[in-house]
């Protein structure tokens, strides 16, 4: 089974993770920015421009025998069938915005269950953060058999059409792309600026098109792990769909809020480029 994060990428990542934006109460409103800039985070889901609203999903206990892992399910309105992902937390653990991301993602057409890798704990800062992303990495097999008990849930689910796709942002990016390597069969990879492998040996044993967006700012990839990991997957002929965007940091996806004038143009092209993704891959 692949490593997921060596301590020193975790260093690295831990640091980018640092660097990202502030807590969302000290973020900008994307409606607060320029009136174009305005109109195009109307397109965004909700929740990445700070406007999230009142969750509208389920805690979920999915992994068999574990009263301490608790997800959060969101389900789109109608009877379905309907594509399914597992989107997975940060380096701080399940917070709201994820959960109200994964409400954005149902109301796409997604059965949607938001996974949690610290057994309910959350972190405020960065030594609580990465107590908790060492701890759990100490348990590499554990992260995959819980991605594996969600991937198995929305499978059993009669509303699902029995594909799925798997996404993450930082330290939740990396283990997306771990369990594309590792887990049980899913269909789909989504990596929002996450640890990241260049062997083409090893990302060979992906067996679907892979989803990248990345920072040209951020260390946590390096734009040029970037480069060797696209070489990788090129090498091995793994479909790919990667882009690196100019003059954005790391996290800028998930927090267009903490500068709307200068992220929002990527985090839309980064979006439509994930629903087509999506839609080849899983549907939608």
């Amino acid at each position: 089974m692949t490593r997921l994060l060596p301590l020193a990428t975790a260093l690295v990542l831990a640091a980018a993770c640092a660097d990202a934006p502030p807590a969302d109460d000290s973020a900008t409103s994307a409606s607060d920015a320029d009136p174009a800039v305005a109109a195009t985070a109307s397109e965004l889901p909700p929740a990445i421009v700070g406007n999230g609203g009142e969750l509208e999903g389920s805690d979920l206990r999915y992994v068999e025998g574990d009263t301490m892992t608790t997800g959060y399910l969101a389900v789109p309105e109608g009877e379905g069938p309907f594509p399914a992902l597992v989107i997975i937390h940060e380096w701080n653990g399940l917070q709201d915005r994820v959960r109200q991301l994964a409400d954005d993602f149902a109301d796409e057409g997604y059965v949607t269950l938001a996974a949690d890798l610290f057994q309910g704990r959350t972190g405020s800062n960065r030594d609580e953060n990465m107590a908790l992303v060492q701890e759990a990495q100490a348990d590499q097999a554990g992260m995959i058999a819980n991605l594996n008990a969600a991937v198995a849930y929305l499978k059993g689910r009669p509303d699902v059409t029995g594909r799925v796709g798997a996404m993450g942002w930082c330290f939740g990016g990396g283990v997306a792309l771990s369990f594309g390597l590792d887990g049980d069969n899913h269909d789909a990879t989504a990596i929002f600026y996450g640890r990241l492998v260049d062997d083409p040996e090893v990302v060979a044993r992906l067996d679907h098109e892979v989803y990248g967006t990345f920072a040209a700012l951020d260390q946590g990839p390096s734009p040029e792990s970037v480069a060797a990991f696209e070489a990788a997957l090129q090498a091995a002929g793994v479909e790919n769909d990667l882009h690196i965007y100019d003059d954005v940091n790391h996290g800028f996806w998930l927090r267009v809020d903490g500068d709307p004038e200068v992220r929002t143009g990527p985090a839309a092209d980064a979006w439509e480029r994930l629903k087509a993704y999506l839609g080849r891959t899983i549907g939608g």
